[in-house]
């Protein structure tokens, strides 16, 4: 469990975390300890170091050294409430290892309908051939979402703000009906991280983030994690070890490194965000804006009672123009890259159509009736908001040319 130092305050908890004296020595940052095997003094070492199982405690390469130590610690204690963080090699298996640490054969999975894709597609292959039934629900929808539930219902899958069309659904109140059946709350906390959203603290039991987003923030690693309550957290310790689950001490290293500076990397692309994202509410060309900061997005009640920051990532969508123009306007960015990822400090664009994938929820929405609503995600970076918006106006330029 990490030692938090509850006296201290949000960015100097950032600066300090992790970073044992037992695990930096006389510098600043732990260093990386590459290390497969891990030898022992004498035989009565190796038998005791079969019944300890915890960060700190030497034992293999795949239980971590200080490097993956530090930051497990570092973020159990960014995460109100966490007793513990597990490791994982990227995002995806976070959510995997998470969801298998609370799942079997039988049991019933609830899954927002805006989830991430990869999640989606897990729930209905993977899971579906461990013989674990997923049931989509519209985040939305609260009275809809608790008839899904039965006695077999084991867990809930959250993401909000939703994935591509950035809904904010009432996190606190999908979790609390969950506990009510008995069932395990899960976040995918990567937009808002632990610094804008402390999903344990609005009722989640398992928080998951993909760390090769705002952790990593350089575009130059995979990993993902989740942190929880010492209940939970030991349940995704032991599958995660079962399946063997590790990530490389260099990667921690980079992440950790990283880490002390995402709050910074946060507040900038944030503060760009709106500023990118009030210049496209006023385009003609664009229908929605779907960027939960905005003081007139849907659901922004919600994000100001539950939020305390955002992120660079939000979506728009074109009014009546066709996929040969949308493909232009991308095609026409030179400082927006073209890429799945987010979260670096670099700009990205990508086109996407949630439609054929919902099946809870409608996309578009009933109420938006005033055109085909083609989608573009940005992920805002580092670069001055100015030259952004003079790379979209190369676009929205091209869309024009036939």
């Amino acid at each position: 469990m990490a030692e938090r130092k509850d006296t201290h305050r949000r960015d100097t908890h950032i600066a300090t975390a992790g970073r044992r004296k037992e695990w930096t020595g006389p510098v600043v940052n732990p260093p990386v300890w590459r290390a497969s095997t891990h030898l022992y003094e004498n035989t009565a070492a190796l038998k005791a170091g079969t019944r300890t199982n915890e960060d700190g405690k030497f034992f293999y390469g795949r239980r971590g050294a200080p490097t993956q130590w530090a930051l497990c610690e570092a973020l159990t204690e960014l995460e109100p409430e966490a007793f513990g963080t597990v490791l994982y090699p990227s995002g995806v298996a976070a959510l995997s290892g998470a969801l298998m640490s609370v799942l079997k054969p039988g049991d019933v999975l609830l899954v927002t309908d805006n989830a991430y894709e990869p999640t989606r597609l897990m729930a209905t292959g993977l899971f579906k051939q461990l013989g674990i039934e997923t049931r989509f629900f519209d985040p939305l929808d609260i009275p809809a979402y608790e008839a899904l539930f039965c006695e077999r219902t084991k867990a809930v899958m959250l993401e909000s703000p939703g994935s591509l069309t950035m809904e904010v659904c009432d996190v606190p109140a999908l979790a609390a009906i969950a506990g009510k059946h008995r069932a395990v709350s899960l976040i995918d906390n990567t937009y808002a991280t632990s610094l804008g959203f402390p999903a344990l603290k609005h009722g989640c039991d398992i928080a998951i983030m993909s760390l090769t987003k705002h952790v990593g923030g350089h575009s130059d690693l995979m990993m993902g994690s989740a942190s929880a309550g010492e209940r939970f957290y030991r349940k995704l310790r032991r599958t995660a070890q079962t399946l063997g689950h590790v990530v490389s001490p260099d990667d921690a290293a980079l992440a950790l490194r990283s880490l002390r500076t995402m709050a910074l990397r946060l507040e900038k692309s944030t503060q760009t965000t709106l500023i990118v994202a009030e210049w496209l509410s006023n385009r003609t060309e664009v229908s929605h804006v779907l960027c939960p900061v905005l003081p007139d997005a849907p659901g922004y009640d919600l994000w100001q009672r539950d939020f305390s920051g955002g992120c660079g990532l939000f979506s728009f969508t074109l009014h009546d123009a066709d996929e040969s123009a949308r493909a232009r306007f991308i095609d026409a960015l030179t400082l927006f890259g073209i890429g799945y990822s987010w979260g670096g400090y670099e700009s990205l664009a990508l086109p996407f159509d949630p439609a054929p994938i919902r099946t809870a929820s409608q996309w578009p929405p009933t109420q938006w009736d005033d055109g085909n609503h083609l989608g573009i995600r940005l992920s805002i970076g580092l670069e001055d908001p100015q030259d952004l918006i003079d790379d979209l106006k190369q676009g929205f330029a091209a869309m024009e040319q036939k």
